[in-house]
This record gives structure tokens, sequence and C-alpha cells, in this order.
């Protein structure tokens, strides 16, 4: 009916809102457990967001014409995060038997999607995360599920699918972009937690 129209307009706007605000709290939540400050969630959240459509062109793809780029949310920010969490706060050895681990497991699940690019399901690589990451450094488990999450699943999906991003006929082939970006941001948020 016309006349409740603004009322449920009002009401979508207030569960949305509540909705964003518990997400919030969650990934702030899983950022302090991997001993990054508060003041700079937010930061890394707007940077990975606002980076999403952000690629970095690298050079041209071997044998055609799309473009290879790293972008800029999906890629080089998780990437560095990643190794900043190495460098300070996950031992190196179960890091990196992590990140072999999910890097395995998700360039078998990994399948290409033409227009979008690699896909992987969206729990999979958070859950062999976390798992690894609880058996390889029970102490420091999020931030090891972190790295193993998201360097795991760059490796994995798209670094180990090269080619097939190419054969997508897409002009560029994003390493870290389109459908492997969704599944980086929620698995590092989603690792953490389940560590």
């Amino acid at each position: 009916m016309p006349q409740r129209s603004p009322v449920l307009a009002l009401l979508g706007l207030v569960l949305g809102l509540t909705a964003a605000f518990l997400a919030l709290d969650l990934i702030e939540y899983a950022y302090a457990r991997i001993g990054i400050a508060p003041g700079w969630i937010v930061a890394l959240l707007a940077a990975s967001l606002l980076g999403s459509p952000i690629n970095l062109p690298l050079g041209r793809m071997r044998g055609g014409d799309a473009v290879l780029a790293v972008n800029l949310g999906g890629g080089v920010i998780p990437t560095g995060l990643s190794l900043y969490l190495l460098l300070t706060h996950a031992p190196t050895g179960a890091a990196l038997a992590g990140v072999l681990i999910v890097a395995l497991a998700v360039h078998r699940l990994a399948r290409p999607v033409p227009g979008v690019g690699i896909a992987v399901p969206l729990l999979a690589p958070p859950l062999i995360a976390a798992a690894a990451a609880l058996l390889l450094a029970p102490d420091t488990a999020p931030s090891v599920a972190y790295i193993a999450g998201t360097l795991g699943t760059l490796i994995g999906a798209d670094l180990a699918n090269l080619r097939r991003l190419a054969s997508l006929g897409g002009p560029v082939a994003s390493i870290g972009g389109a459908g492997t970006f969704d599944g980086i941001f929620v698995t590092g948020i989603l690792a953490v937690l389940l560590a």
C-alpha cells in the first residue's frame, strides 16, 4: 500500500544500518585479534573497498591482448597487511605452511567464470585457513589464519590460474580483482573469526 512504503523504507534503512554496525563490530573484533589498532581498521576497510575497482597494470599477458593487473583492494592491500603480520605477529614457518595448504586447496576448487574471473566457493578458504592455523600455530592462530587465507587464496585462485584468467576474454586479467576480491575480503575476516 502506498501509505506504508515510507514506513517500510525507513524500517529497511534501520535494519540495514543495524546489520552494517553489527558487521563493523565483527570486522573490528577480527582485526583487533590480529593486532591491528582500532584507528587503522576503518582506514584499511575503506582502502580495500575503495581500491576494489582500481587495477594497477603490470604488463600484457603473453599470447593475448589482455592487460595483466593487480587489484588495489583485493591484491595489494591484503598482501601488504599479510606481509606486515608475517613480520610482526606470526611465526614464519607456520604461516607459510598455512599459505601452501590454502593455495593447494583453493587451486583445486577454483573455476573460471567468463566476465567475472576465477571463482572459489566462499566458505572453503576461510574454513581451510582457520583449521590450518589452529593446527600449525594455536597461539597465533588469528594472524596465521589471515595470512594463509588471503595469500593462499591469491596464489591458489589467481596466480596459479593466470593462463585461465587470460582465456576468459576480458581486456584485463586482474590478480585479486573481480571474483577473487570478495573471496579474499571475506576469507581474511572469516578466517580470523573462526580461528
